[in-house]
């Protein structure tokens, strides 16, 4: 019998074919972020910002709904658009530290992706144990941590290791 709730309790036999289609929307939808940005409120000046988000048209928001009763966390943000685009865009979105490395990461492992995705959560996942262990506090390692995004979701050059303070570090730690 199938639960009008697929997070009740009562639900729970289908919990295994709830968590393969999160793992498919996610393969096509979804992301795994890791941003280092300027605070110059912090002492090295830079941030590590974190976020795993999966976003859908608002016509869609029941598919996130969904996908966070599965995964136990995140919260919808709805985002008009000022394009040419008449429907607003959903982004299921989970910032926490603590969410992210006690529900997310442990449910991606237990549900591998199967996408070329699966590269930048396993990178996602390596930088969130670098934080975990803070070593994002200390030049060497937001160096290491600059250099890993590099190489996730669009590839981009890190504004972090353009800048004049990563340039004037130790070469041990320079590109």
């Amino acid at each position: 019998m199938v639960s009008d709730n697929p997070s009740s309790a009562d639900n729970q036999q289908e919990r295994p074919d709830l968590e393969q289609w999160v793992v498919g929307f996610v393969d096509g939808e979804g992301c795994f972020s890791i941003s280092v940005v300027r605070n110059r409120g912090l002492r090295l000046g830079w941030q590590v910002q974190h976020e795993f988000s999966i976003t859908q048209l608002a016509s869609s928001r029941p598919a996130l709904e969904l996908a966070g009763a599965v995964l136990g966390v995140g919260r919808i943000i709805e985002n008009r658009r000022y394009d040419d685009h008449r429907e607003a865009l959903c982004r299921l979105s989970v910032k926490a530290r603590d969410a992210l490395i006690g529900m997310i990461i442990p449910f991606f492992e237990r549900n591998p992706l199967r996408t070329a995705k699966r590269y930048d959560f396993e990178r996602f996942a390596k930088v969130m144990a670098m934080v975990e262990r803070q070593e994002h506090l200390r030049p060497e390692g937001l160096d290491r941590i600059a250099k890993i995004t590099e190489s996730m979701n669009r590839r981009q050059r890190s504004r972090y290791l353009e800048s004049s303070e990563a340039i004037r570090q130790p070469p041990l730690f320079r590109r």
